[in-house]
């Protein structure tokens, strides 16, 4: 592996001017663009008399219900308007026009949906106002994704098991949540969701407009607590022309900001064995309890201008982990506490620097810890720390909308023995670690010690530009990803094999009880494996860690695209996403040239 020779502040330098240049050729370009970004969305619609036809001039103000943000428009010679970059919530369309009645529409700004605003006027004098009714129902004709959005009335009122933030998937159809120690030891406390059918790894998680995914093994590097989540919207296909690399659908999760109005809640939760959990073998039910706590509040610390929301979880979950052994081993079978901690905080300022432009500043902290448990005596314990910022800023300068995400975030994950920490309870617990075809493995868990850390610098820009009935979206990233792993398999110690015992083709020497079926150190050793205890896959290190080989990679990404809006009913979206990883490839050793001719 080796660090690319091109450094990060000649990539910055030349992805910002490539930026640049895309913004100012569009900018002067006579085309338009409705804007939907990754963690954001938007209102677009056109404005006509009673006879359908379009009217230009007429003044649109879209109002924030919780935050009174403000911002006024006017619709083009083709009767249209787009609202640019909105944070999701509840909004207020109110259109004004000489000769015509005053019409407000409340629309509902979703995460990563553009919103129809379309109004029809009466004729009427403007100082009477008209309350149109939007549809309960409606088909979405401005953007042709497949996906779904959770509300914050269904993240809050269904109950969730656990209170993962992916379990919220499981609400959309073709999605299932899977665990991702399924796929990985290293995603203990972790979930993936599986879209379509297709593996559970390749989901790309975007919170805040910034990536988390994990790109050493897939699903989310972090956790954030289910009750700061504003929105929670998955693409299942079709996918947004903003979106990121991926070959099965996008998560996009947004968290809440503070409003004019003081907001506060806390919960506690419990859940004990007694409660659906499923009894051991022989009637012996083991010991679980899950204890769950937290809350947030939010609120203004200036009116309209400044607002603040705070967000914290915590689970204690203590768990009896059965193993069971078949003869003649069904005398060391029992339980062993398996404990799993998980701490989750977000933090938000949101500021509203003037009717046209809206920044945020948001920190998350996540920590966990599982003392993974399985049908043997010999677990590992997985422990995570992942801090993150993210900054946001979405602004407008004539008729050009823009949205701008920098994020940072560092994974640290370690996979170590449990030891005498992880509460064993059975007599010698790092003996016995598992029975297989009649016979007995003994030794430390081999998948230990590992440990990986990734860091993402991110940044990304999202804008667009209206003119007339077309649509015009143009955009960039940059993700410095760096990543630092090692592996020790065996490293804690070696593994020994014991001869099988059905059908007990080695005669085991006599126990002091006359009956040495039982105890399988009577039994012939089979084999003894060493390991070296070397976990480094390079000589290169790798966040001034010796044994931590790792690469970098810069991912960058440009968009431009078109929706035209053939009819009000009618959109036609086309474009190109292009995306190029310096280094995803292993290049520690010079290629072969066989390979590369």
């Amino acid at each position: 592996m080796f660090v690319p020779s091109i450094p990060l502040r000649g990539v910055v330098h030349r992805f910002a001017i490539i930026l640049i240049a895309i913004a100012t050729v569009l900018g002067m370009a006579t085309t338009a663009a409705a804007q939907a970004s990754i963690s954001t969305g938007s209102i677009q619609g056109t404005v006509s008399d009673p006879t359908g036809a379009l009217v230009p001039q007429a003044k649109v103000i879209i109002t924030n219900k919780g935050t009174g943000q403000v911002l006024t428009f006017t619709t083009n010679s083709a009767g249209s308007y787009n609202s640019g970059s909105l944070i999701p919530g509840d909004y207020k369309v109110r259109v004004e026009a000489k000769g015509f009645r005053t019409s407000e529409l409340p629309v509902t700004v979703e995460v990563g949906t553009i919103a129809s605003g379309n109004i029809k006027l009466e004729v009427g004098e403007t100082s009477q106002v008209v309350e149109v009714q939007s549809s309960a129902v409606q088909v979405n004709t401005e953007q042709a994704t497949v996906q779904g959005v959770v509300t914050p009335e269904q993240i809050e009122n269904l109950p969730i098991n656990g209170r993962n933030f992916l379990d919220l998937a499981q609400l959309e159809p073709g999605i299932q949540v899977q665990d991702g120690a399924g796929f990985d030891p290293t995603k203990n406390g972790f979930e993936s969701i599986s879209i379509g059918g297709r593996a559970g790894r390749t989901a790309r998680i975007m919170v805040d407009g910034i990536d988390v995914s994990d790109e050493n093994v897939g699903t989310t590097t972090q956790d954030i607590p289910a009750s700061a989540i504003q929105e929670f919207s998955i693409a299942q296909s079709s996918l947004d022309l903003s979106s990121s690399l991926t070959s099965s659908g996008t998560v996009q999760v947004t968290t809440k900001p503070g409003t004019n109005g003081l907001h506060g809640e806390g919960f506690y939760g419990f859940r004990d064995e007694r409660v659906g959990f499923a009894g051991f073998p022989g009637g012996v039910t083991p010991p679980f309890q899950r204890n769950q706590m937290g809350g947030n509040i939010g609120g203004a610390i200036i009116k309209d201008k400044l607002f603040f929301f705070a967000d914290a979880e915590r689970t204690k979950q203590d768990f009896g982990n059965a193993v069971t052994f078949s003869a003649p081993f069904t005398d060391l079978s029992g339980v062993y506490s398996a404990p799993y901690r998980n701490n989750e905080d977000v933090g938000r300022l949101d500021w509203n620097i003037r009717s046209s432009m809206h920044m945020f500043y948001k920190f998350g902290y996540n920590n966990n810890s599982d003392l993974k448990p399985g049908n043997n005596y010999s677990p590992f314990l997985n422990r995570d720390n992942t801090p993150s910022h993210t900054v946001g800023l979405d602004f407008t300068t004539g008729s050009i909308t823009h949205s701008i995400r920098y994020g940072y975030s560092y994974f640290n994950n370690s996979l170590g023995a449990a030891g005498s920490g992880g509460g064993l309870i059975n007599p010698d617990p790092n003996l016995f670690m598992v029975a297989n075809a009649g016979g007995m493995v003994t030794g430390p868990n081999v998948n230990a010690p590992q440990g990986t850390i990734q860091a993402n610098h991110q940044i990304r820009y999202d804008g667009s530009k209206q003119w007339r009935n077309h649509i015009f979206r143009f955009g960039g990233a940059l993700d410095r990803i760096s990543i630092g792993s090692f592996a020790a398999f065996g490293a804690l110690g070696a593994q020994v094999v014991y001869a099988p015992t059905s059908p007990f083709s080695i005669a085991p020497a006599l126990g002091p009880d006359g009956n040495p079926a039982d105890n399988p150190l009577n039994y012939a050793i089979s084999s003894i494996t060493l390991f070296n205890g070397q976990g480094a896959f390079s000589e290169k290190t790798a966040f001034g860690k010796k044994a931590y080989s790792g690469f970098f990679d810069n991912r960058i990404e440009f968009y431009a695209g078109d929706a035209w809006k053939v009819r009000p009913n009618l959109t036609v979206n086309y474009g190109v996403h292009y995306v190029l990883d310096t280094n995803r490839n292993n290049n520690d050793l010079n290629s072969n040239p066989a390979l590369t001719s």
